[in-house]
């Protein structure tokens, strides 16, 4: 037998208590069937459907998922109006082929002025309880969407003096849109935040090689080389899964039911000297809380996709030399460039780093691997990415 979602009876109950039901022809009508309609959609028709070994992502209360909030949450993200001139979207700075990255040092925004930091990967972004390389601040999706949206130092969209919800009006497919995503609220600023965030945590990645292997049993998916370099990166020599554990292999991730827990780290990339003669805002957690021993500290982002996620680091310190870049030398490919600047990161790591007072010797320490255990560490590495999520259709532009 099906019962009526909870939602239904109450809503149905309400228009017989107060008279509006749908073939009474009143004004307000209308008004309360989109209401309606977005309560329910928010509440009732989203079903995750994650990975195996992959836990219920956690959801600010006043933000459900719903299919037509992500639906609309993609269209906006492909959206170039909104930006202050028309000339970028989100997916300027994200591109799906790169899982969500942008390939580049330091993007820029609509006025060409350079982002301090590397655009990171949105793989999983749901998991993330802080959302930026060095800011704490930053809590939600919702919330850091107001960063590229109106932030002037530096612009990325550039939407401060302009008028973007009346662009967007202007477009006769979003009026039914945010109505049924929101109901009678229609076309806000704080609904294209909610819907923008409701796209991004449908952003679940965990197809990649390493994936079958460990969570789908298929014991054929990695090859002897990955399981060497799967068992270097959580054993006790490298220790790589430290920063770098779990499902999302970062140690920062959050979920439903979960203790929350973030951490920020200086991996020994630079030296004392080189933060010093940096901008005020390219010294990592520093620029925030002010302490000296919180410059160079960042957070280590999830290794999900980094075979497509290069320039590495958060001012892309390690990227593939041009000989294997394919965006300039031809018949090379991603894999050619991400297993070269890959190599230069594990013999960072392996090195032990820079000297710099901030770095946590207790995790970045040189520690004794050969150049075969390090390819095979970068050959499981590359077995992290998910070609289905770079291509897949649910992800990408509707335009």
């Amino acid at each position: 037998m099906k019962f009526f979602h909870p939602t239904v009876f109450f809503l149905v109950s309400f228009f017989i208590s107060c008279n509006v039901l749908p073939f009474q022809k009143k004004e307000k009508n209308n008004d309360m069937l989109l209401i309606a309609l977005g309560i329910l959609a928010n509440g009732s028709d989203w079903v995750w459907d994650l990975p195996p070994g992959f836990p219920v992502p956690n959801v600010p209360a006043d933000n459900p998922m719903s299919k037509s909030k992500v639906e609309l949450g993609r269209h906006l993200f492909y959206e170039k109006k909104l930006s202050g001139n028309g000339t970028m979207a989100c997916s300027s700075c994200h591109f799906q082929s790169l899982a969500f990255a942008d390939g580049k040092d330091f993007p820029s925004g609509i006025t060409n002025q350079a982002h301090p930091r590397n655009a990171q990967h949105l793989s999983n972004v749901a998991y993330m309880p802080r959302l930026t390389w060095s800011n704490p601040k930053m809590t939600s999706l919702e919330l850091q969407a107001r960063a590229p949206m109106f932030g002037e130092s530096p612009v990325e969209l550039g939407l401060q003096n302009n008028n973007f919800l009346s662009a967007l009006a202007s477009n006769p497919i979003y009026q039914p849109m945010f109505e049924r995503a929101f109901g009678g609220s229609g076309i806000t600023e704080q609904n294209v935040r909610y819907a923008l965030a409701s796209f991004q945590r449908s952003m679940i990645s965990g197809n990649s090689k390493y994936d079958q292997y460990t969570f789908r049993n298929n014991k054929s998916a990695l090859n002897a080389s990955e399981i060497r370099g799967l068992n270097l990166f959580n054993g006790e020599v490298a220790e790589c899964f430290h920063c770098h554990g779990g499902f999302n292999f970062t140690d920062t991730s959050f979920h439903g039911g979960a203790k929350e827990e973030f951490f920020y780290h200086s991996n020994g990339i630079h030296t004392d000297a080189y933060y010093a003669g940096l901008a005020s805002n390219k010294r990592g957690l520093f620029d925030l809380t002010g302490v000296a021993s919180d410059t160079g500290k960042f957070r280590a982002p999830s290794l999900r996709n980094i075979g497509v996620t290069y320039p590495y680091m958060h001012d892309g310190s390690f990227m593939c030399d041009n000989a294997n870049n394919p965006n300039i030398t031809a018949g090379k490919t991603k894999v050619d460039c991400a297993r070269d600047a890959l190599t230069k990161v594990v013999d960072h790591y392996r090195s032990g780093g820079q000297a710099h007072s901030g770095k946590d010797g207790a995790l970045i320490r040189a520690f004794p691997i050969s150049d075969s255990q390090r390819d095979d560490m970068v050959n499981f590495l590359l077995a992290l990415t998910d070609d289905e999520f770079l291509s897949n259709p649910k992800f990408a532009s509707p335009f």
